[in-house]
C-alpha cells in the first residue's frame, strides 16, 4: 500500500526520490518523507501530499548520492508529520522506511521500553528500527546480522529499507508478504515497491522473494540473502514496461485516460487467444493442467474489491457455459473460516497487482491443502505470477487510477476467454454457440469504443445526479454483478452512498427507500430478463424513484419509462457486462469531478492493499 523508493549511486538522489514518490502517489497515501546522506542523514517528511514534501524541504539540505523516499499509508498512528516515514533509530545513526504491519509491535515496544528506548511516534515501524538498534548495540554484530536476527523475531509482512550513518554507500533491504524490486543501473542501484519510480533509470531488475535480504554497496555491489544468511544467485529480468505508459497521455486524469483506453486492452488481452478464423480459443496457461482444470470437483474464486466482483462475473460464465460448480469467496475472509479444500479442487486467484495480501494468503492455505492454484493478474512478476503453478495476465498495461477500470474489463475478458476455453474442451457448449460467442467476443473492443461515445450524454446525467447522497444500482443474471461495480465506483471517488442489488431483491428491503429522491440505475440488457426487468422498473416509477437505465440500442419499451437511459450495443448476454460497465464508469467519474473530488486518489484507499 505504502510507496518505497530508493538509490545509491553517483546522481543527485533528491530529485529522484521525489519523482519516484510521484510515480508512486497512485498506489493512496497520506504522508510522505525522504532521508539524504550528506555527511549526516538528513530526514525530512510532512503529512499530505509529495507536493507539500517538497514545499517544506525547499531551501534545506538535499545534496547527498544516497536516499530514500516513501509514501505513508496509516496503519499504527494517524496521518501527521511525526508518524510519517522515514524514523530513526534512538541514537539517529539508522533510518528505516518500511510497508507492511509488525503484528507484534506493541510487546516489543514494551520490552525495550523497559531498556530505556523512547518513541516520538505510535507507529511499528519505528520500533522494528529500534529493535534493530538494540540487537545491534547489545550483540555488538553488524547492521546486516542485526537485521537478520530481528526478522527471524517480528511477526508480520514487511518491505524495508534502511540507511546506515556509518557506512554511507550501502543501503539494506528486505521483504516479506510486501512487494520489493531492486534495479540494477551502471554503477548505481534503486529499490522500489514496485517498477514505476525506476524505468526510467533502467531495465534490469531482481524481485525479492519472501524473507530474503538484499546488501546493496557500491564497494562490494549486490548481495542477496535469506534470513537464515544463505547466499542466493539474483534472478535478473527485463522490465516490460514503457514510460509512456505511465504518464495522462493528454488526459485531466488516469481515470479517465484508463477508461477510454478499454477498446486497446481488451483486444491485447484477447490476442494470441481469440483466433476467429479457425473458431478457437486457447488460453496458454490452462495447457500445462488442463486435464486437471476440466476434471475438477470444483472452481473457487478467491479475490478482494473490483476483483472479486470479475470473478462473480466469471462464476456467471463458466457454470453456465463450461457445467462446472464455482464458489466466489471474499480472499480476506476465506483462510478465516476453515474453508473444505481438497486436492482435486482449483483455486484462481485475482489480483490487478498480484501483490493483494489477503489473495496471496488464500493461495498459500489452498497450496497448503494440496489443490491447484491458477493466477490471473495484470503485474509482470508479481507475487502472484510466481507463487502459483499456472496463470494468465490480462495485458492491460499499467492502472494508475486508484478505483478500477481496464484491469476489471481486462480479467471479465480472460474470465470469459477461459470459460470458453473450458467448456469446449468439456464439450459442454455446441460448435455453433461456441463459434458465435468467438465472432461476438472479438467485436467487443469496437462496440466498446461507440459506447465511450456517449460520453457527452453520460455527463449531461451526471450534472443532473451530481448531488445526491444515495443511490441504487440493480441488475440480473450476468449484470447483478455489474451493478454491485457500478455502485462501488460511485461509492470509491464520489464518496456518494451506493448500492448493487439483484433486482428481484429490491422488494426485500431497499424497496423501502425509493422515492423521488433516490436515483436508481439498472442495467436492463438482459434478454432472458427483460419482462422482468421491465417490472422493476415500473414498481420504481410508481414510488416517484428516478430511474437511469442501461438498455440494449433500440429498446423502446424501457426508454419509455425510464427517465434517462444510455444505449450500448447489442451482444450475446453473456459478454454484456464488458459494455455495460462502461457507461457506469464514466458516470462515476463525472459525479466525482463535478462534486471536487479526487478522482485518481481518493481518500483512504490504496491502489495495491499489501497488508491484512
Amino acid at each position: 500500500m505504502c510507496g518505497i523508493v530508493a538509490y545509491i549511486g553517483e546522481r543527485e538522489v533528491y530529485p529522484l526520490l521525489i519523482k519516484g514518490l510521484k510515480r508512486l502517489e497512485y498506489r493512496g497515501y497520506d504522508s510522505a518523507g525522504i532521508a539524504l546522506f550528506n555527511g549526516s542523514l538528513n530526514v525530512y517528511k510532512r503529512k499530505g501530499k509529495v507536493k507539500d514534501l517538497e514545499e517544506f524541504a525547499e531551501g534545506k539540505n538535499l545534496k547527498g548520492n544516497t536516499g530514500m523516499g516513501h509514501t505513508r499509508w496509516a496503519t499504527h498512528g494517524e496521518p501527521d508529520d511525526i508518524n510519517a516515514h522515514p524514523h530513526l533509530s534512538g541514537n539517529g545513526n539508522l533510518a528505516i522506511i518500511h510497508n507492511g504491519i509488525i503484528e507484534n509491535y506493541a510487546l516489543l515496544k514494551a520490552t525495550l521500553e523497559k531498556e530505556g528506548h523512547v518513541f516520538k511516534s505510535e507507529t511499528d515501524t519505528e520500533v522494528l528500527i529500534h529493535f534493530i538498534e538494540e540487537i545491534k548495540e547489545k550483540s555488538n554484530v553488524e547492521l546486516e546480522e542485526a537485521l537478520r536476527i530481528a526478522l527471524d523475531k517480528v511477526i508480520g509482512a514487511y518491505a524495508i529499507v534502511i540507511m546506515d550513518k556509518d557506512h554511507p554507500g550501502r543501503l539494506i533491504a528486505a521483504r516479506k508478504g510486501s512487494p520489493l524490486v531492486v534495479g540494477l543501473g551502471d554503477g548505481e542501484y534503486f529499490l522500489a515497491s514496485d517498477a514505476t519510480p525506476i524505468v526510467e533509470y533502467t531495465k534490469n531488475v531482481v524481485y525479492l522473494k519472501d524473507q530474503e535480504i538484499a546488501i546493496l554497496d557500491m564497494n562490494d555491489g549486490l548481495t542477496i540473502k535469506t534470513i537464515n544468511n544463505e547466499i542466493q544467485t539474483p534472478f535478473v529480468q527485463q522490465l516490460d514496461l514503457e514510460i509512456e505508459k505511465l504518464e495522462k497521455g493528454g488526459y485531466d486524469h488516469y481515470m479517465l485516460k484508463e477508461i477510454f483506453e478499454q477498446p486497446r486492452t481488451i483486444a491485447d488481452c484477447m490476442r494470441g487467444r481469440l483466433n476467429v478464423s479457425k473458431s478457437m480459443v486457447k488460453v496458454g496457461g490452462l495447457k500445462e493442467y488442463q486435464n486437471r482444470i476440466i476434471n475438477a470437483d470444483k472452481i473457487t474464486i478467491a479475490a478482494c474489491g473490483t476483483s472479486w466482483i470479475a470473478g462473480l462475473i466469471g462464476e456467471y460464465l463458466i457454470e453456465d457455459l463450461a457445467r462446472m460448480p464455482v464458489e466466489v469467496e471474499y480472499a480476506s475472509e476465506f483462510r478465516y473460516r476453515n474453508p473444505v479444500i481438497g486436492e482435486k479442487d482449483v483455486i484462481v486467484a485475482i489480483s490487478q497487482s498480484g501483490e493483494t495480501a489477503d489473495t496471496l494468503a488464500a493461495l498459500g492455505l489452498a497450496k497448503q491443502k494440496g489443490a491447484l492454484t491458477y493466477g490471473i493478474c495484470n503485474v509482470v512478476g508479481s507475487s502472484m505470477a510466481r507463487e502459483t503453478h499456472s496463470g494468465s495476465y490480462i495485458h492491460a498495461g499499467p492502472e494508475i487510477g486508484v478505483a478500477s477500470t481496464k484491469a476489471f474489463t481486462g480479467q471479465v475478458a480472460l474470465l470469459t476467454l477461459m470459460a470458453l476455453n473450458i467448456a469446449h474442451l468439456r464439450g459442454t457448449i455446441s460448435q455453433s454457440e461456441y463459434q458465435q460467442l468467438i465472432s461476438e467476443l472479438s467485436k467487443i473492443p469496437d462496440k466498446v469504443q461507440k459506447v465511450l461515445e456517449s460520453n457527452g450524454k453520460i455527463r449531461y446525467i451526471a450534472e443532473i445526479f451530481k448531488d445526491t447522497a444515495n443511490a441504487l444500482y440493480l441488475g440480473r443474471g450476468y449484470n447483478f454483478p455489474i451493478a454491485l461495480e457500478g455502485a462501488l465506483k460511485l461509492k470509491e471517488i464520489s464518496y456518494i452512498h451506493a448500492e448493487g442489488y439483484p433486482a428481484a431483491e429490491m422488494k426485500h428491503g431497499p424497496i423501502a427507500l425509493i422515492d423521488e429522491n433516490m436515483p436508481v440505475v439498472v442495467i436492463a440488457t438482459n434478454k432472458s430478463a427483460h419482462e422482468k426487468i421491465v417490472s422493476n422498473i415500473q414498481e420504481v416509477k410508481a414510488r416517484k424513484g428516478k430511474v437511469l437505465a442501461i438498455v440494449t440500442e433500440g429498446d423502446e419499451i424501457i426508454s419509455g419509462i425510464a427517465d434517462y437511459t444510455i444505449e450500448i450495443p447489442d451482444t450475446a448476454e453473456p459478454l454484456t457486462p464488458l459494455l455495460s460497465v462502461i457507461p457506469l464508469q464514466l458516470l462515476a467519474y463525472h459525479i466525482a469531478l463535478m462534486r471536487g473530488c479526487n478522482v485518481d486518489q481518493p481518500r483512504n484507499l490504496a491502489k495495491s492493499v499489501t497488508v491484512e
